[in-house]
This record gives structure tokens, C-alpha cells and sequence, in this order.
């Protein structure tokens, strides 16, 4: 049985020059700036640049043949703050944005995003659900300006515990109902390295009919007496249906004793011991590397992987193995 295996980096590029897609305008400078006009060009200026250096990357992946890619969420600085809630940048960005999402889909990409920690849907404080919908808001608007279809996924953790998991699990699934539909559709679940655990993502995602991401970092360090052998199917089932097949994400950890940090390079013989056990399943799946070194990360355990007997490799992404 031959599998499909696809790899992917998270947002930066580290080996093309002056390509950051996350350039910032903190609220603090924009303040300074008086005229409110001269202000607002600065943003549309960062932002452009942002966008600019986003295609710069998909173009170098599409010549590498890497396919998988999350995107930044600090495409629009200040996109969400208050003081700038009447800036269209959608409006502002709609041909930069509709021509990157034209080289996606033409590019067979399978992109997503990753809202950062402080987006909580879970949190009891209303407030905080309210600014966690505002920020989800964004990434889907940004989605939908491109052109995307709910088939391109945001990646969520469940949030914090807040004194009761179980009160806590219970609040994400009722607030996950209150978000508009055209949210819900894009949300998949990730397992996180201190309070939700595999099985207890694997139980919201199955009761929500949402899929979920296996980050095996997390995993080994939350719940490494549960095996991923064991549980690997079970997850993988949740994505039946969808447009892309099961995601996984990949990392090392920098030491032992920072354990739960991201190492700059993938270790390639945990990383094929893993392989080996999700062949098993023989089902097609695709993995986001979070090394720190990105895509010379990447590379890196590509041209490692090619190495090995029974693997095909097209571009530096793409793997057909022999399972």
C-alpha cells in the first residue's frame, strides 16, 4: 500500500530575504502618530508588505512543492483594536488578498491559521469570549476575502480549566454553538501540553463533529502513557468528510529540561517512529512542522526521509511510501 504524506511549515520563511509576512505596528507608535491619516497609511504600508511577502512565500513553496502552510495571523496589524473598528482593510487589501487566495487554490495548497493563545472561547468571563470572536471573525474574513471554502481550517486549543475541566469543557462546547455558523464550520481542535489532553480534545471534537489535530509533542508531554498507536485511528476518523486529510503537527522538544519548547530542527528518528506507526493505518494524512528553523527545518528532514528505502519524494513535501 503506497501513502500520501505531505509536509508543511508555520509562517515564516527563513531563506528568503526580507520576506516576514508578521511585520507589526504596536498600538503605542500608532498612537503617537498624530494625523490619524499618516497613521493609517503606516498600517496599510505593513500590511501590504505583509501580504507582499505572503505570496513571495507561497511562491517559493509552490517551486519547492510544499504544499502544506499556516499562515500568520498578524497579517492586518491592529486589525482588531478597537480604535481602528472602522478600517475596512478588507476593502483596503481585496486584490492583494483575492490574488493570493487565486495561487492557493491553483496551487493545490492546504493552508490554515492558528489563532493565537488569547483567543479562549471558553473562558467564563463574557468579555473575553466576545474579544476571542472578534479575533475569529478576522482570520474567517480573511479566509472569505481570499476566496477560501470552509474546506481551510483555524486551529484552536480548548482554553484554560478555569477550576472545573469539566465545567470548562462543557463551556466551550456551548459557547463553540454561539459563534456564527460561517466560524463554527472553519474551527478544528488541537490537543495542548498542560490541561487538555488528547482524549479529552478527541471527546469535544466527536461530540462538536469537528476534527481534530494531533499534535504529538503535546501528546508525549501531557499523555504519553495513552499510545498513539491506540489512538490514532480514532482521530484520524474524525476527519471523514472533509476536503484535506487528517493534520498532524510535529516537533521536537529543545531539551530535557525545556521540554515543552519547540527544538530548531525535527529529530528524525522520533519523527520515523512516528511514521512508521501512522503508516500502519494506511491512510493518506499530512504534517505541520513547528521546528523553530521553519522551512530550513523542513528541508532538512526531507532530504533525510529521502534517503530511506520505500520513499518517493516529489519536491521537498511531497512523499509516497510504501507502507
Amino acid at each position: 500500500m503506497i501513502i500520501k504524506i505531505c509536509l508543511g511549515y508555520v509562517a515564516m520563511n527563513l531563506n528568503l530575504e526580507d520576506c516576514s509576512p508578521s511585520g507589526t505596528v504596536t498600538y503605542k507608535a500608532y498612537e503617537k502618530i498624530q494625523d490619524k491619516q499618516s497613521a493609517l497609511y503606516k498600517l496599510r504600508k505593513v500590511a501590504g508588505k505583509n501580504l507582499h511577502n505572503t505570496l513571495r512565500i507561497l511562491i517559493y513553496n509552490k517551486a519547492l512543492q510544499i504544499p502544506v502552510y499556516r499562515l500568520t495571523s498578524k497579517l492586518i496589524p491592529l486589525a482588531t483594536h478597537p480604535a481602528l473598528e472602522n478600517w475596512d482593510y478588507i476593502a483596503d487589501f481585496s486584490e492583494e488578498l483575492r490574488e493570493i487566495g487565486n495561487f492557493i487554490k491553483q496551487s493545490s495548497f492546504r493552508v490554515s491559521a492558528h489563532p493565537d493563545h488569547f483567543t479562549v472561547i471558553n473562558s467564563p468571563r463574557e468579555s473575553v469570549f466576545k474579544e476571542a470572536l472578534k479575533d475569529l471573525d478576522y482570520h474567517v474574513k480573511l479566509f472569505e476575502a481570499m476566496g477560501l471554502d470552509t474546506g481551510y481550517k483555524l486551529v484552536l486549543h480548548t482554553g484554560g480549566i478555569y477550576g472545573s475541566k469539566t465545567d470548562s469543557m462543557k463551556r466551550f462546547r456551548d459557547n463553540f454553538e454561539r459563534l456564527p455558523k460561517r466560524i463554527r464550520d472553519r474551527i478544528i481542535l488541537e490537543n495542548d501540553d498542560r490541561s487538555y489532553d488528547t482524549l479529552d480534545v478527541l471527546e469535544l471534537c466527536r461530540q462538536l463533529k469537528i476534527p481534530m489535530v494531533l499534535d504529538i509533542h503535546h501528546h508525549n508531554c501531557l499523555c504519553a502513557q495513552i499510545s498513539i498507536r491506540d489512538i490514532l485511528p480514532e482521530i484520524f476518523d474524525t476527519w471523514k468528510g472533509e476536503r484535506f486529510a487528517p493534520k498532524v503537527h510535529f516537533s521536537s522538544a529543545k531539551s530535557e529540561k525545556d521540554f515543552r519548547s519547540h527544538a530548531d530542527f525535527i529529530n528524525y528518528n522520533d519523527f520515523t517512529a512516528f511514521l512508521s506507526i501512522a503508516s500502519e493505518l494506511d491512510r493518506d494524512f499530512d504534517i505541520m512542522l513547528e521546528a523553530k528553523s521553519k522551512d530550513t527545518a523542513l528541508i532538512k528532514l526531507s532530504d533525510e526521509l529521502a534517503a530511506e528505502e520505500g520513499v518517493e519524494r516529489v519536491g521537498k513535501g511531497v512523499f509516497f511510501i510504501n507502507s
